[in-house]
């Protein structure tokens, strides 16, 4: 069984998650990490949550202001060893339940085409592929989702 727990960027479980997840990027993105590095900071991330099994952080997820109405998801990742269990969805899950609590309308993210089990993920949680937004929209590799979140929303489904 998971827990889930809100917090905030300065976290350390958080900003240790972020590490693999970094490392992970700049293995899958090569030469384009630098460009996508730029937009992954982790100033403004004010709602962000941490997956535990037992006391071992094992994922995260954070979302950000992107307009008065939209919040965007950033930072998603599970360590390897822990992936194909559900976890991503219930953060992800859980972040758009607090979301909602805010009164947010709608979340988006992007992803990149390197990244197919991020993919999967999007498109089994409601979400639906958009034209790609600022700052994505040249780029090529992106893919941009986003997602109305109403009160009738149902949390991903655990595979």
């Amino acid at each position: 069984m998971y827990s889930i727990k809100r917090t905030h960027s300065q976290d350390p479980d958080f900003r240790k998650l972020v590490q693999g997840l970094n490392e992970d990027l700049a293995i899958r993105n090569g030469e384009a990490n630098d460009f996508f590095m730029q937009f992954n900071g982790l100033d403004g991330l004010d709602c962000v949550v941490v997956a535990y099994e037992a006391d071992v952080a094992v994922g995260c997820g954070a979302a950000k202001q992107f307009d008065a109405a939209t919040r965007e998801i950033k930072r998603m990742f599970v360590l390897p060893t822990q992936r194909g269990r559900g976890i991503a969805g219930q953060i992800l899950a859980e972040l758009e339940r607090w979301c909602r609590e805010q009164n947010y309308q709608k979340c988006v993210l992007e992803t990149g085409q390197k990244q197919p089990e991020a993919v999967r993920l999007y498109l089994k949680s409601g979400y639906q592929i958009v034209p790609n937004f600022e700052p994505y929209t040249d780029v090529a590799d992106s893919i941009c989702f986003e997602k109305a979140l109403h009160e009738t929303s149902r949390p991903a489904s655990q595979s």
